[in-house]
Protein backbone atom coordinates (compact mmCIF):
# COMPACT_ATOMS: atom_id res chain seq x y z
CA UNK A 1 0.00 0.00 0.00
CA UNK A 2 1.23 3.52 -0.81
CA UNK A 3 2.31 5.84 2.01
CA UNK A 4 0.67 8.73 0.19
CA UNK A 5 -2.01 8.70 -2.48
CA UNK A 6 -3.28 11.77 -4.30
CA UNK A 7 -6.62 11.05 -5.99
CA UNK A 8 -8.17 13.54 -8.44
CA UNK A 9 -7.02 16.47 -6.30
CA UNK A 10 -7.83 20.02 -7.32
CA UNK A 11 -5.53 22.58 -5.68
CA UNK A 12 -6.18 26.23 -5.01
CA UNK A 13 -6.73 29.00 -2.48
CA UNK A 14 -9.30 31.73 -1.93
CA UNK A 15 -11.55 29.91 -4.38
CA UNK A 16 -8.98 30.15 -7.18
CA UNK A 17 -8.11 26.85 -8.90
CA UNK A 18 -4.39 26.33 -9.59
CA UNK A 19 -4.30 22.67 -10.64
CA UNK A 20 -7.07 20.19 -11.39
CA UNK A 21 -7.31 16.39 -11.20
CA UNK A 22 -3.82 15.67 -9.86
CA UNK A 23 -3.02 11.96 -9.39
CA UNK A 24 0.12 10.31 -8.05
CA UNK A 25 1.28 7.90 -5.36
CA UNK A 26 4.36 7.65 -3.14
CA UNK A 27 5.55 4.38 -1.61
CA UNK A 28 7.85 3.83 1.35
CA UNK A 29 11.46 4.60 0.42
CA UNK A 30 10.64 6.57 -2.73
CA UNK A 31 12.48 9.79 -3.61
CA UNK A 32 10.00 11.95 -5.49
CA UNK A 33 11.13 15.22 -7.05
CA UNK A 34 8.48 17.75 -8.00
CA UNK A 35 9.53 19.99 -10.88
CA UNK A 36 7.80 22.50 -13.10
CA UNK A 37 7.25 26.16 -13.83
CA UNK A 38 6.78 28.83 -11.17
CA UNK A 39 3.16 29.27 -10.14
CA UNK A 40 2.17 25.75 -11.17
CA UNK A 41 1.06 24.81 -7.65
CA UNK A 42 4.06 22.89 -6.29
CA UNK A 43 4.20 24.61 -2.89
CA UNK A 44 0.41 24.59 -2.62
CA UNK A 45 0.52 20.83 -3.19
CA UNK A 46 2.99 20.38 -0.31
CA UNK A 47 0.83 22.43 2.04
CA UNK A 48 -2.18 20.34 1.03
CA UNK A 49 -0.31 17.09 1.69
CA UNK A 50 0.61 18.45 5.13
CA UNK A 51 -3.00 19.30 5.91
CA UNK A 52 -2.24 23.04 6.04
CA UNK A 53 -4.65 23.60 3.14
CA UNK A 54 -7.72 21.66 2.11
CA UNK A 55 -8.02 20.45 -1.48
CA UNK A 56 -10.86 22.07 -3.40
CA UNK A 57 -11.84 18.55 -4.43
CA UNK A 58 -10.36 15.06 -4.44
CA UNK A 59 -8.57 13.20 -1.65
CA UNK A 60 -5.16 12.90 -0.02
CA UNK A 61 -4.90 9.41 1.49
CA UNK A 62 -2.22 8.34 3.96
CA UNK A 63 -1.32 4.64 4.24
CA UNK A 64 1.32 2.10 5.22
CA UNK A 65 1.26 3.33 8.83
CA UNK A 66 1.70 7.03 7.97
CA UNK A 67 -0.50 9.90 9.12
CA UNK A 68 -0.17 13.57 8.26
CA UNK A 69 1.30 14.46 11.68
CA UNK A 70 4.22 12.10 11.02
CA UNK A 71 5.52 14.05 8.03
CA UNK A 72 8.59 16.25 8.51
CA UNK A 73 8.61 19.54 6.62
CA UNK A 74 11.41 21.87 5.56
CA UNK A 75 9.72 24.93 4.02
CA UNK A 76 11.27 27.69 1.96
CA UNK A 77 12.96 30.12 4.30
CA UNK A 78 11.83 33.73 4.65
CA UNK A 79 13.98 36.62 5.89
CA UNK A 80 12.03 36.62 9.15
CA UNK A 81 12.76 32.94 9.72
CA UNK A 82 16.47 33.44 9.02
CA UNK A 83 16.58 36.06 11.79
CA UNK A 84 14.78 33.94 14.41
CA UNK A 85 16.34 34.59 17.88
CA UNK A 86 16.49 31.05 19.31
CA UNK A 87 19.24 28.53 19.91
CA UNK A 88 19.95 25.63 17.57
CA UNK A 89 18.76 23.20 20.25
CA UNK A 90 15.49 25.10 20.74
CA UNK A 91 14.80 25.15 17.00
CA UNK A 92 15.49 21.43 16.58
CA UNK A 93 13.49 20.52 19.70
CA UNK A 94 10.46 22.40 18.35
CA UNK A 95 10.15 19.63 15.78
CA UNK A 96 8.79 17.48 18.63
CA UNK A 97 5.77 19.73 19.20
CA UNK A 98 3.39 17.31 17.50
CA UNK A 99 4.52 14.58 19.91
CA UNK A 100 3.69 16.68 23.00
CA UNK A 101 -0.08 16.57 22.62
CA UNK A 102 -1.56 18.57 25.49
CA UNK A 103 1.66 18.56 27.52
CA UNK A 104 3.09 22.09 28.07
CA UNK A 105 6.64 20.75 28.23
CA UNK A 106 9.05 18.47 26.37
CA UNK A 107 9.83 15.02 27.77
CA UNK A 108 13.33 13.64 28.32
CA UNK A 109 12.74 11.31 25.37
CA UNK A 110 11.98 14.28 23.11
CA UNK A 111 15.05 16.19 24.30
CA UNK A 112 17.15 13.06 23.70
CA UNK A 113 15.69 12.86 20.17
CA UNK A 114 16.63 16.49 19.48
CA UNK A 115 20.18 15.83 20.69
CA UNK A 116 20.35 12.73 18.49
CA UNK A 117 19.29 14.64 15.38
CA UNK A 118 21.77 17.43 16.16
CA UNK A 119 24.56 14.86 16.36
CA UNK A 120 23.27 13.01 13.30
CA UNK A 121 23.55 16.15 11.16
CA UNK A 122 26.94 17.24 12.54
CA UNK A 123 25.61 20.21 14.50
CA UNK A 124 26.97 19.38 17.97
CA UNK A 125 29.39 22.31 18.01
CA UNK A 126 26.54 24.71 17.18
CA UNK A 127 23.98 23.44 19.70
CA UNK A 128 24.04 26.54 21.92
CA UNK A 129 24.54 29.05 19.10
CA UNK A 130 21.81 31.47 18.10
CA UNK A 131 20.13 30.34 14.90
CA UNK A 132 20.33 33.76 13.24
CA UNK A 133 24.14 33.79 13.64
CA UNK A 134 24.55 30.71 11.42
CA UNK A 135 25.37 30.52 7.73
CA UNK A 136 22.64 29.62 5.25
CA UNK A 137 23.88 26.05 4.95
CA UNK A 138 24.03 25.61 8.72
CA UNK A 139 20.52 26.98 9.08
CA UNK A 140 19.21 24.49 6.53
CA UNK A 141 20.82 21.61 8.44
CA UNK A 142 19.17 22.86 11.62
CA UNK A 143 15.78 22.94 9.90
CA UNK A 144 16.36 19.47 8.48
CA UNK A 145 17.19 18.20 12.00
CA UNK A 146 13.96 19.84 13.18
CA UNK A 147 11.98 18.08 10.44
CA UNK A 148 13.54 14.74 11.40
CA UNK A 149 12.32 15.21 14.98
CA UNK A 150 8.81 15.02 13.54
CA UNK A 151 9.30 11.79 11.61
CA UNK A 152 11.39 8.82 10.62
CA UNK A 153 8.99 8.05 7.77
CA UNK A 154 8.63 10.93 5.31
CA UNK A 155 10.09 14.40 4.79
CA UNK A 156 8.85 17.16 2.50
CA UNK A 157 11.45 19.65 1.29
CA UNK A 158 10.55 22.88 -0.52
CA UNK A 159 13.60 24.14 -2.44
CA UNK A 160 16.04 23.09 0.34
CA UNK A 161 19.14 24.43 -1.43
CA UNK A 162 17.79 27.81 -2.58
CA UNK A 163 20.43 30.50 -2.11
CA UNK A 164 23.21 28.12 -1.03
CA UNK A 165 26.65 28.06 -2.62
CA UNK A 166 27.62 25.07 -4.82
CA UNK A 167 29.60 23.16 -2.17
CA UNK A 168 26.93 23.54 0.50
CA UNK A 169 24.30 22.60 -2.10
CA UNK A 170 26.21 19.42 -2.95
CA UNK A 171 26.57 18.53 0.75
CA UNK A 172 22.85 19.09 1.34
CA UNK A 173 21.84 16.89 -1.59
CA UNK A 174 24.22 14.16 -0.38
CA UNK A 175 22.76 14.31 3.13
CA UNK A 176 19.16 14.05 1.86
CA UNK A 177 20.17 11.13 -0.37
CA UNK A 178 21.72 9.32 2.63
CA UNK A 179 18.55 9.81 4.68
CA UNK A 180 16.62 8.21 1.83
CA UNK A 181 18.94 5.34 0.92
CA UNK A 182 20.50 4.45 4.28
CA UNK A 183 17.68 5.34 6.67
CA UNK A 184 14.76 4.48 4.38
CA UNK A 185 13.05 7.85 4.82
CA UNK A 186 10.68 8.72 1.98
CA UNK A 187 11.63 12.04 0.38
CA UNK A 188 9.37 14.45 -1.51
CA UNK A 189 11.33 17.47 -2.74
CA UNK A 190 10.42 20.50 -4.83
CA UNK A 191 13.38 21.50 -6.97
CA UNK A 192 14.16 23.82 -9.86
CA UNK A 193 17.44 21.94 -10.37
CA UNK A 194 16.46 19.27 -12.89
CA UNK A 195 20.00 17.87 -13.04
CA UNK A 196 20.01 17.23 -9.30
CA UNK A 197 16.47 15.87 -9.43
CA UNK A 198 17.47 13.33 -12.06
CA UNK A 199 20.62 12.41 -10.12
CA UNK A 200 18.80 11.40 -6.94
CA UNK A 201 15.09 10.86 -7.60
CA UNK A 202 13.37 7.53 -8.13
CA UNK A 203 10.22 9.28 -9.40
CA UNK A 204 9.36 12.62 -11.00
CA UNK A 205 6.17 14.67 -10.75
CA UNK A 206 6.25 17.39 -13.40
CA UNK A 207 3.55 20.02 -13.02
CA UNK A 208 3.06 22.44 -15.88
CA UNK A 209 0.46 22.94 -18.60
CA UNK A 210 0.17 19.16 -18.47
CA UNK A 211 1.19 16.77 -15.68
CA UNK A 212 3.62 13.88 -15.78
CA UNK A 213 4.12 11.31 -13.02
CA UNK A 214 6.35 8.27 -13.31
CA UNK A 215 9.79 6.83 -12.70
CA UNK A 216 12.94 8.77 -13.48
CA UNK A 217 13.61 6.51 -16.46
CA UNK A 218 10.12 7.11 -17.85
CA UNK A 219 10.57 10.86 -17.42
CA UNK A 220 13.91 10.86 -19.24
CA UNK A 221 12.23 9.24 -22.22
CA UNK A 222 9.30 11.66 -22.24
CA UNK A 223 8.67 14.94 -24.05
CA UNK A 224 8.28 16.62 -20.64
CA UNK A 225 11.99 16.21 -19.89
CA UNK A 226 13.09 17.45 -23.32
CA UNK A 227 10.86 20.54 -23.27
CA UNK A 228 11.74 21.46 -19.68
CA UNK A 229 15.47 21.13 -20.40
CA UNK A 230 15.08 23.45 -23.40
CA UNK A 231 13.27 26.03 -21.24
CA UNK A 232 15.96 25.79 -18.53
CA UNK A 233 18.78 26.26 -21.04
CA UNK A 234 16.97 29.27 -22.51
CA UNK A 235 16.53 30.86 -19.07
CA UNK A 236 20.21 30.36 -18.24
CA UNK A 237 21.57 31.94 -21.42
Amino acid sequence: MAQLLCENVTLGYDGKIIRENLNFSVSKGDYLCIVGENGSGKSTLMKTVLGLKNPISGKIIYGDGLNEKEIGYLPQQTDIQKDFPASVFEIVLSGCLTKCGMRPFYSKQEKDLANYQIKRLGLEGLKKRCYRELSGGQQQRVLLARALCSTEKMILLDEPVAGLDPKVTSDMYRLIDELNKKDGITVIMISHDLTAALSFATHILHIGKDVFFGTKEEYLNSDFSRIFRLKESGENE
